[in-house]
């Protein structure tokens, strides 16, 4: 996916890593499915919460 696993990502390149949209990416911050914090109103997610966030939802089904 990336190469460096304390690369942080933006909104958007979360929507790129999982294919999904701002209001999808915003929900599962805001419901703390994917670890992530906040400077002022930038989101920054690292890569490493998104890996598990996929590692998650893949034992579920």
């Amino acid at each position: 996916m990336y190469n460096d696993p304390n690369e942080l990502l933006t909104i958007d390149e979360l929507c790129n890593a999982l294919s999904i949209g701002r209001n999808a990416a915003y929900r599962l911050l805001n419901e703390k499915k994917i670890k992530a914090f906040r400077i002022g109103r930038v989101w920054k997610i690292s890569r490493l919460a998104v890996e598990e966030f996929i590692l998650t939802q893949s034992r579920l089904k």
